[in-house]
């Protein structure tokens, strides 16, 4: 090899190095620009009141304190309404969104995927037009159907208007992975003697389970953390969520910070231990489902 070949190699190498070096610090940069809220959310509700209002803020707390823990858990942030109140409510509503639209998006997807039928393709531009209405815009006739329905001040309101925001994308997602299983493996099973409800359940739905764990991981999102539906559909405190219960927390004149840094940790919990349980699933259904095979 010529001496010309030989820096040429070694300028190569090295242009990788610095490049791979550069992409991990904009890489642990951007993690620590995402990840610093997290963390001073959590510090800020170990530290007593003294510290929090310090004029001099610490970054770990010098006397740790569970005291604001105890307060939100203990406590009543409405008279005659706990934490856990807020948090079954929050629950209930989760679980149902989260389980409908995984069945509706998947029936929904494979009627798309699989059969050719009239507005078919009208259909699919309905679901991306869907999804750029602002809320905002939604909240005045959502909330008039919800009266005549007989819905207002009641949770099962709240499930099928996040339903509605959670579905659209959920079949537009869920519709490419149904499209990626070969059909040849569901005439296979029709020939073996396998009927339809068969072939769903032991062919299709194992496949696109991947998918069906990053949709709901959209649906969970948007069912937890919504606030200005929760807040206009249900005037009951015993019936608020949790994102509801948080206005609580801030009054007019002053913010009890200690309460609302606890209240919010508490609050982020469960979407990251749901993250954690499902975290490979997701990543392999998001790589699954943007090829077709």
């Amino acid at each position: 090899m010529t001496a010309v070949g030989r820096r040429s190699r070694g300028g190569g190498r090295r242009s990788r190095t610095v490049r791979r070096i550069a992409l991990n610090g904009a890489g642990l940069l951007v993690a620590i620009f995402a990840a610093f809220p997290v963390y001073w959310m959590i510090t800020t509700s170990l530290k007593p009141s003294s510290e929090i209002f310090a004029s001099t803020p610490r970054p770990l707390p010098a006397e740790p304190t569970l005291a604001h823990y105890r307060q939100i858990l203990t406590g009543n942030l409405i008279p005659g309404v706990s934490y856990t109140d807020f948090f079954l409510n929050s629950l209930l509503v989760v679980v149902a969104t989260v389980l409908l639209s995984g069945l509706v998006a998947l029936l929904a997807a494979t009627a798309v995927a699989r059969f050719r039928f009239t507005l078919r393709t009208s259909f699919l531009i309905m679901l991306l037009v869907v999804q750029m209405i602002p809320l905002e815009a939604l909240v005045i006739p959502l909330f008039l159907m919800i009266q005549r329905l007989g819905l207002y001040n009641t949770l099962p309101s709240l499930i099928l208007t996040y339903l509605g925001f959670s579905l659209p994308f959920a079949i537009w997602m869920l519709r490419g992975f149904v499209a990626a299983v070969p059909k040849e493996l569901e005439e296979a099973a029709a020939i073996d003697g396998a009927n339809r409800a068969q072939i769903f359940r032991r062919i299709l739905f194992p496949l696109v389970a991947p998918g069906l764990v990053a949709t709901s991981i959209f649906s969970f999102i948007v069912a937890w953390n919504e606030l200005i539906f929760a807040l206009t559909f249900i005037n009951r405190q015993d019936r608020y969520t949790l994102p509801v219960a948080m206005t609580f927390f801030f009054g007019r004149d002053e913010t009890a910070w200690g309460p609302v840094m606890a209240a919010s940790t508490l609050f982020t919990l469960p979407v990251i231990i749901f993250f954690l349980l499902v975290q490979r699933r997701m990543v392999s259904g998001l790589v699954a489902g943007a090829v077709k095979g």
